[in-house]
């Protein structure tokens, strides 16, 4: 009865292997890429012709990751993510010390860092078939060793449907919850792969109640005007908040029953444009917003990136401390040291200047409106691609 049993388990596990095998052949964005911890000058800085979209995080003693995408001359099938450390507190740079770059018209994209409760670092990626195939798909990889130069990652893992570039949100209750989107953005008629996912089309929440084991869907923004959401989360007093990039700036949404539904979305009032923002609580309590600052009603120029903070969940902002002035600079995301010490990053010129950048600060120099204390670094180069924009 025993070796019947077993040779039933032996024989289930071979089905559902064979089944995910078959699933990766008709679909190849389903299949898990290899990740590649000895990337050769293929994906040196003088082979990538477009990066951007960072994302950064901190390891216990103190050594730095940054993340971005690259590959081919825009948004594409040619995309992979890249990953650099820095043990000088930013300072120097190394190269690349891993790429995830899937094989064919399959594209790595839109990555996010982050450190969860324990102090595991998970790195997650969107994969789609192409430029969009109307799905896309979250991963990650997780190292229990962040502060080593090498850590030791775990295999790839599909998390759900949809994107995510922006970290989780750890709630009071302990429950991790995650802005996955799914866009409403046009699929090619003649993709060979493509998946109309309307009721999926949001602002997600995806919730794990147990550390990251298993991961659900919770419930779901719909702000109008929602231009791929880009959303974050906050865990406020007396419900959840979330913002969300929308054509107008930013809109908002908020949950009383933990996440699982939310009020109409809309206008939040907060001045921005049609971009990616950065929203976080601090160790003071006090909310961290990083966002643009419009130069006229109308603008959409992406420039004049200011950090500002509220004491009061958000309800007034204080201080500005403007980090870069330039056009083309966006897509900020952040951290805060132990010391208290955050660290903003950001992309400029994703086609021409092709440079990720970083800013230090404290919440006094923000309050100033100007440096204030001797942590501030503006403009820091963690990396400059130099591969031509020419495609010979």
């Amino acid at each position: 009865m025993k070796d019947s049993a077993w040779r039933l388990a032996i024989l289930l596990l071979l089905f559902s292997a064979q089944n995910v095998r078959s699933d990766e052949r008709r679909d190849p964005a389903l299949a898990a890429p290899e990740i590649n911890v000895t990337p050769g000058s293929e994906y040196g800085d003088s082979s990538r012709r477009y990066q951007g979209v960072p994302g950064i995080e901190r390891a216990e003693n103190g050594r730095l990751w940054v993340l971005w995408y690259a590959g081919g001359l825009d948004e594409g099938d040619e995309n992979y993510v890249v990953l650099v450390t820095s043990k000088d507190d930013g300072h120097s740079w190394s190269g690349p010390k891993l790429v995830i770059d899937p094989p064919g018209p399959v594209r790595a994209y839109d990555p996010a860092l982050w450190h969860d409760p324990s102090g595991r670092l998970w790195l997650f990626w969107a994969q789609s078939y192409s430029l969009w195939d109307g799905r896309s798909g979250v991963w990650a990889i997780v190292a229990s060793n962040p502060g080593d130069e090498t850590p030791v990652w775990s295999e790839p893992r599909r998390i759900c449907n949809g994107i995510m570039m922006n970290k989780p949100t750890v709630l009071r209750t302990g429950e991790w919850l995650l802005p996955v989107s799914i866009w409403t953005y046009p699929i090619p008629a003649s993709l060979k792969h493509q998946h109309a996912l309307p009721e999926e089309q949001g602002g997600n929440i995806v919730i794990s109640r147990d550390q990251g084991k298993t991961f659900q869907h919770l419930g779901q923004t719909r702000v109008p005007g929602r231009t791929f959401d880009e959303h974050m989360i906050v865990d406020r007093k007396d419900d959840l908040w979330t913002l969300v990039r929308t054509s107008y700036g930013i809109g908002e949404s908020t949950s009383t029953d933990g996440g699982t539904t939310w009020t109409a979305g809309k206008p939040s009032g907060i001045p921005h444009i049609n971009s990616r923002f950065f929203i976080r609580r601090l160790q003071s309590k006090n909310l961290l917003l990083v966002r643009h600052e419009p130069i006229s009603k109308t603008s959409q120029t992406r420039t004049n990136l200011t950090a500002y903070l509220s004491d009061d969940d958000g309800k007034t902002w204080k201080g500005g401390l403007l980090l870069d002035d330039r056009e083309s600079i966006a897509y900020p995301d952040g951290i805060q040291s132990p010391q208290g010490t955050i660290y903003i990053i950001y992309d400029f010129s994703r086609t021409r200047g092709k440079e990720i950048l970083m800013a230090t600060f404290t919440e006094a120099d923000v309050l100033a409106g100007k440096p204030a204390t001797n942590k501030v670094r503006l403009r820091v180069l963690v990396n400059r691609a130099t591969g031509k924009q020419d495609s010979n």
